[in-house]
């Protein structure tokens, strides 16, 4: 991409294309070239580009009414899907909530809610989560580059801890001693009104969190006035094989993240919670001029009438049970040393590149994006060192699009040196 076109050069662009077509798990470039599609718009598109359903919604919503601000009067589409949410969000009790325009936007408002909820400003995340780029998102990532970079001094009050996971080397008990740590070097326990947490962590390479540290959590914000929220921004909708990932943990959140896949490509986000904690704020508090727009709301409501049909989950099934029986029988065949495993749960899954003798290495991804692409496949990196590749190809791509996809990144990776990069 060598011409102009006045967006500013801040984007990291990860595939240099310009798209201009797409229809489930493919996509097609101004060359009308096709490529097999395993980023998704970055999790956004869990049930395919383009689907029809989504697209007739939008149509029609289009034709009916496109705007009006929530806050100066109600419309259809919102107080529909609303409900329907609600309803399918495993949160016992009564919940209620609010939409917003993304999952930054979700995030900025979950925490205004827990500070005038509980009366606290502090906020604990984790080391590799990420949450947004708008200022205060920004500052919950557990990551500087290139997130923080330039920002300057940024507002205090938020902490982070290790992220355990059995994808990680870190254990529960580092992260419970590294919470205790906090409380008796950084800041009074009575600062804290929320601990927020990805069930999943997206950016930071697929990874679950430790169930068992989940749990420890939910209790420990129960005994100490605090909301857990948890950011299923990535991992909801499917994207692990149920409709939201915090029932991998056995536990519930005080307030979920909603976004990404939520309307099928269209800009919304959600925040979602008990009742007791979502209502009795200040009038005027929450909301925004195109929160919860009617066509994104009409996209949303045709997404639920997708994730309700059976054929949807027995494709997701299928497509968690392909990617587990490939990564181990090309693990069993040695098809590379720089091949280390699977991260992730269900149909959330990242391939780790991690050499036995070398750990890993910069170059080893941008060679097996560029030679990927070249033979028709988009994948996405993540991870620390960008090292993990994120699977998020839609859960209703075909199997023979899933296999043609799955054997371009097994040559790719085969092709890979057996030992560190030439420079």
């Amino acid at each position: 991409m060598d011409k102009l076109y006045n967006v500013t050069d801040a984007f990291t662009m990860v595939h240099p294309l310009t798209l201009v077509k797409g229809k489930n798990a493919r996509v097609w470039d101004d060359n009308d070239r096709s490529y097999i599609d395993f980023v998704g718009g970055i999790g956004v598109l869990n049930f395919g580009h383009c689907n029809p359903h989504i697209v007739d919604a939008i149509i029609k919503q289009a034709q009916a009414l496109i705007h009006y601000a929530y806050n100066a009067a109600a419309h259809q589409p919102y107080q529909t899907f609303m409900p329907r949410l609600c309803e399918l969000v495993p949160i016992s009790g009564e919940l209620a909530g609010m939409l917003t325009n993304c999952g930054a936007e979700a995030t900025e408002n979950a925490i205004k809610i827990a500070r005038m909820k509980t009366g606290r400003t502090g906020v604990i995340a984790f080391d590799g989560g990420f949450h947004g780029r708008t200022l205060a998102a920004v500052n919950l990532n557990g990551k500087v580059a290139p997130y923080k970079r330039g920002l300057g001094v940024l507002a205090s009050g938020v902490y982070h801890i290790p992220f355990p996971s059995p994808d990680n080397n870190i254990s529960d008990e580092q992260a419970i001693d590294a919470l205790q740590r906090l409380f008796m070097v950084e800041t009074d326990i009575d600062n804290i009104g929320a601990i927020i947490v990805e069930p999943v962590q997206g950016e930071g390479g697929f990874q679950l969190l430790s169930p068992t540290f989940a749990q420890y959590l939910r209790k420990f914000c129960d005994e100490h006035g605090m909301l857990l929220i948890m950011d299923e921004i990535q991992s909801g909708y499917g994207r692990t094989g149920t409709p939201f990932a915090f029932t991998h943990l056995g536990i519930e959140p005080d307030l979920i993240l909603l976004g990404k896949s939520i309307a099928g490509g269209l800009p919304l986000g959600a925040v979602i919670g008990k009742a007791s904690v979502v209502n009795g704020l200040p009038k005027g508090s929450l909301g925004g001029t195109y929160s919860g727009n009617p066509v994104a709301c009409a996209a949303a409501n045709a997404t639920l009438d997708i994730m309700q049909a059976d054929d949807v989950w027995q494709s997701a099934k299928h497509y968690a049970q392909t990617i587990e029986t490939t990564i181990r029988q090309w693990q069993q065949e040695g098809i590379s040393p720089w091949l280390f495993g699977l991260t992730g749960i269900g149909a959330m899954r990242g391939i780790e590149l991690r050499h036995p003798e070398h750990d890993v290495h910069p170059s080893v991804m941008a060679r097996v994006l560029t030679k990927a692409r070249e033979r028709g496949l988009l994948l996405m990196p993540s991870g620390q060192h960008r090292h993990i590749i994120r699977l998020l190809p839609p859960l209703t791509i075909e199997p023979d699009t899933l296999k043609e996809g799955l054997d371009i990144l097994k040559e790719v990776l085969i092709a890979l040196p057996d030992g560190l990069p030439a420079a």
